[in-house]
């Protein structure tokens, strides 16, 4: 899991002026040696101790509770959790443990702490499989397929008692279909690409005829960052590009890429999954300042040279 606690008032020119205290605990939902890695990247582009980590886990609350005494926090972005909505129907329990129960726990410190700005990772999974499309943030997210977004939107809702009782300023961002350099190697993209290298069968749901809204990391970090440096009280905003791709589509922009073909294995949906996504971003765009800039043609081309240079 990772979370980044952000301070806008310390010295240094990286990101943006910030220093950033990150927690991680490393744990095996995917390879620990690819997250120590990514960190390695990130850290290199750190200069001057602009960045540090903490090697634990948000369940640790009293580890928690020294790395808030020791640092004058004005934000925190709150992106750990156990991610993976198929995944989570194995796990409940600890999906609840980490994803909900791990949040209040950041909230009371936050409330104790000063009340800074928090920003919580959540997701567009949260409107189940809503029929109307593109989803805005007043459609009813009532309905989740699987615990995984059942959890991220019960954090949602104790983040407005949160805020109700204690002043907390909580933006929620539900994040559509992200890709890009240092991404899980459980996500669609990345299976992709390491198909194509290794010339096995790629599974597609109904043969890639879905639809996602897939938004490009970069993107998505502007958003968080414009979420920081403003107290919005509480707010549940969609983070998308806004234009949904077929599957197929973005297979096709990788293959381009790889100069080869996939070979794709026609497999049934899961019940935990839905044919489409589709962000309504108008309120990101009003609220925020957020217009993506990436499209998918030159993300998935950036995507795929980072995995030829850092994975493959």
């Amino acid at each position: 899991m990772q979370d980044l606690l952000l301070n806008p008032h310390a010295d240094g020119p990286w990101p943006e002026g910030l220093r950033v205290v990150g927690v991680d605990n490393f744990n095996d939902y995917y390879s620990p040696a690819r997250k120590r890695q990514n960190l390695r990247e990130i850290a290199a582009e750190a200069p001057g101790g602009q960045f540090e980590l903490v090697e634990g886990d948000l369940r640790d609350t009293e580890l928690m509770r020294r790395v808030f005494a020791a640092n004058r926090f004005d934000a925190v972005v709150h992106l750990a959790a156990m991610a993976g909505v198929r995944a989570s129907a194995e796990n409940a329990a600890l999906y609840y443990e980490v994803n909900l129960t791990a949040t209040l726990g950041l909230l009371e410190l936050v409330r104790a702490f000063g009340n800074p700005n928090f920003v919580f990772a959540s997701t567009s999974s949260a409107y189940g499989r809503s029929s109307a499309m593109p989803w805005v943030e007043t459609d009813p997210a009532d309905r989740p397929l699987a615990p995984y977004p059942a959890s991220k939107r019960s954090a949602e809702l104790l983040g407005h008692a949160y805020h109700h009782l204690h002043g907390v300023d909580f933006t929620a961002l539900r994040f559509f279909t992200v890709y890009g350099p240092r991404g899980r190697p459980d996500m669609m993209n990345y299976k992709i690409m390491d198909s194509l290298r290794r010339g096995t069968p790629i599974e597609l749901y109904d043969g890639g005829r879905l639809k996602r809204d897939w938004t490009y990391v970069s993107d998505i970090t502007r958003g968080v960052c414009a979420a920081v440096d403003r107290r919005l009280g509480y707010e549940i905003i969609n983070l998308g590009r806004g234009e949904p791709i077929l599957v197929s589509d973005f297979l096709a922009e990788l293959e381009r890429c790889a100069g080869k073909k996939a070979t794709v294995v026609d497999v049934p949906m899961p019940k935990a999954d839905v044919e489409a996504t589709f962000a309504d971003i108008g309120k990101a765009r009003r609220l925020l300042g957020y217009e993506p800039k990436v499209s998918v043609a030159e993300g998935v081309r950036l995507a795929y040279e980072w995995f030829e240079s850092s994975v493959a």
